[in-house]
């Protein structure tokens, strides 16, 4: 079950080595998964807050390989995978492609929190959804 969007690197995101800044690759990367998070996993962040239901970042590993510059047009993967001994997170596996070639690539995890407090958890929704996705082998 992999997502993609196409992405243009903004003007403003160019430092003074004429590369985009580290800083972005990571937005990039979360506009991409929070839109597969809402289009195909149907869980809204906004509605979801309303309804005392928070999704957050545990931990997120990034691996640079290439730099993307000014006015590269760039293509932005998504993959969900389970945790093979916690049922309480979530893992994204997520490239940033340029030409086909990979720049970047990272694995975000992240679980959801009732905003009163508790133990944190995926609603059965979500895993029902994601029934069938791979289970995270710890590789970037």
């Amino acid at each position: 079950m992999e997502y993609s969007k196409s992405y243009t690197v903004k003007d403003e995101h160019i430092d003074v080595q004429n590369i985009m800044d580290g800083l972005y690759y990571p937005f990039y990367m979360e506009y991409c998964r929070h839109d597969f998070i809402k289009e195909v996993l149907g869980f809204d962040f906004e509605e979801e807050a309303r309804n005392g239901v928070n999704m957050a970042l545990s931990k997120y590993s990034l691996q640079f390989v290439r730099s993307l510059k000014q006015g590269d047009q760039f293509i932005v993967t998504c993959s969900p995978m389970l945790d093979k001994n916690n049922k309480s997170v979530l893992h994204f596996r997520q490239t940033i492609m340029l030409n086909n070639k990979v720049v970047t690539k990272a694995v975000f995890s992240g679980t959801c929190v009732k905003a009163s407090g508790g133990r944190p958890y995926l609603p059965e929704n979500l895993l029902e959804k994601l029934a069938g996705a791979p289970e995270w082998d710890g590789e970037l």
